[in-house]
């Protein structure tokens, strides 16, 4: 494809990351807009264990036995003349290491909010890893079926707690049971909350007045929202398309996801402001940009067992730069070794269909056979690319592994490697005898790690916990076997590094004081 061919394709790409708290919403809202691109005919939820809907982007039988969301998915579909890459992230912080990686592979963010509960711990550090990216940041405040907090108290609460500008795109007229529905700045009108039916939208006339609806101009609510709107258009931020581009101002949206209210209202401004595939850097500082025809992207996640009939393992890219088309040789730049392209899919949470053609922004999912590694950058044409390293957490939480039934021992060891390539949980292995180790930042993780060994490896196994300790590698030509004691374990990892696991700081105090000339790193 020519770059005068590419630009136009490139340009109609949105590719966005949803992120909240627990229970704000986001898989439910990820779920309506969905709807909204044809992908599904009803919109499922988290918490649709009675009812059977589940929502399609929480596809894991975990996901759906626990109503939570563990893993961030995939969806892509078409809607408004523009493609559509959806990455919903699971909320829950035991697994802020696959979403923070996923924020590297997206042009913007969408934080869902619950009202009734404003800012939560885990929005705040989500919102942060934006912040520091410059990532555009739009708001939708949920679940405005429900009583909640004051209008103006919630984006109070964005600007002094997130050090953000908020720019309120809509008002609401009452909450809860007295929900009339919302004033729309953007647009100019009123778009009446009918429960479960289709929003009524009321065009307002110069004066801020509904034309031909006399109901609505008498409702004491209505008037309590203008005099709102119109204190925010006297005392409140101006709107800034620049500072919006640059995740200095984040548009405010109020609706409920659960009962598809402001959702589509909110969706089609997100479309007019979200910003299209954006440059890449690489290690060396170079830019790319997503127009260059030298097709380049990253992989930012492993999941195995997508389909476990098959025990496949695929590999998510995030494309930077020019097209992919099936069949291209590329080149892995962590090993130089030239991989053709032959089997590549789109995706639409566990279900896939083969994709022929991507350009930058787009998602696609590389079948694999233990090639790729999460951080990999792969290309095509001459002259190497290495894109920025990816976000990696030295694990705080550690557990003993071992297979229940020694019988299944290939079982266990084919999950144990196929699971840990997934990044979720690292690795380690006791020096001396090479027991299995395992370690994470939340201990939610290994209760999944466990029930996946179990329901996709038929490998039932033992979890000893260790508790929390400190991981500090040393370099091996200062590694003596001796300086290991029941205070600071001595462990391989997955590279065959040697580390120490301190039980607590003031053993790790006690080390640095007997070993002075050992340098101890945090890293990975």
């Amino acid at each position: 494809m020519t770059n005068q061919k590419l630009a136009p394709e490139v340009e109609s790409r949105r590719t966005f990351a949803i992120i909240s708290h627990p229970d704000a919403g986001k898989t439910t809202i990820t779920e309506q807009l969905l709807l909204f691109g044809g992908v599904v005919r009803e919109a499922g939820t988290v918490k649709a264990r009675k009812s059977g809907n589940f929502a399609k982007s929480d596809w894991m039988e975990i996901e759906q036995k626990r109503g939570i969301s563990v893993t961030s998915s995939v969806m892509q579909f078409d809607y408004a003349g523009k493609r559509i890459n959806i990455l919903d992230t699971p909320g829950h912080e035991d697994f802020s290491e696959d979403t923070y990686r996923t924020l590297m592979a997206v042009d913007s963010a969408v934080m869902v909010i619950d009202s009734a509960k404003g800012i939560e711990p885990q929005t705040k550090k989500l919102f942060q890893i934006c912040k520091m990216r410059g990532i555009p940041i739009f708001t939708f405040m949920n679940k405005l079926d429900r009583d909640g907090r004051d209008p103006m108290d919630l984006v109070d609460q964005l600007e002094e707690v997130l050090g953000i500008e908020a720019y309120p795109m809509n008002w609401p007229i009452g909450m809860g049971k007295t929900l009339t529905g919302i004033y729309d700045r953007y647009n100019h009108r009123v778009e009446l909350y009918n429960h479960d039916q289709a929003s009524e939208l009321v065009e307002l006339d110069d004066n801020d007045e509904p034309i031909n609806h006399a109901e609505l101009a008498d409702d004491q609510q209505f008037q309590e929202s203008r005099d709102s709107v119109e204190l925010l258009e006297m005392a409140g931020n101006e709107f800034d398309e620049a500072k919006i581009a640059a995740g200095d101002q984040t548009p405010v949206f109020f609706g409920s996801a659960l009962v598809n209210f402001g959702v589509k209202t909110f969706f089609d401004a997100y479309l007019n402001f979200a910003p299209a595939p954006e440059s890449h850097k690489t290690q060396e500082g170079e830019v790319i940009e997503p127009t260059d025809d030298k097709f380049s992207g990253f992989v930012f996640k492993i999941q195995a067992n997508m389909n476990p009939n098959h025990r496949d393992r695929i590999a998510f890219v995030r494309v930077c730069s020019g097209e992919f088309e099936k069949g291209m040789d590329v080149t892995l730049a962590r090993t130089e070794k030239k991989i053709r392209l032959s089997n590549v899919t789109e995706f639409m949470a566990n279900t896939r269909e083969n994709v022929t053609t991507a350009v930058a922004g787009d998602i696609i999912g590389l079948y694999d056979t233990g090639n790729f590694q999460i951080g990999d950058t792969i290309y095509n044409g001459k002259g190497q690319i290495n894109f920025e390293k990816l976000p990696q957490f030295t694990p705080e939480l550690f557990v003993r592994v071992a297979a229940k039934n020694v019988m299944k021992q290939k079982s266990f060891h084919k999950g144990i490697q196929q699971l840990v390539q997934e990044g979720a949980v690292q690795l380690y292995t006791s020096y001396s005898t090479n027991d299995y180790i395992l370690g994470a930042v939340g201990q939610l993780q290994f209760e999944v790690f466990q029930f996946r060994m179990q329901n996709e490896y038929n490998s039932e196994i033992t979890i000893e916990p260790m508790g929390h300790k400190i991981a500090r590698w040393i370099d091996p030509e200062q590694l003596d076997e001796r300086m290991s004691s029941s205070r600071n374990l001595l462990v391989k990892d997955i590279n065959g590094d040697p580390l120490f696991l301190f039980e607590n700081e003031f053993a790790e105090r006690w080390f640095a004081n007997k070993y002075p000339d050992v340098n101890l790193t945090a890293k990975l």
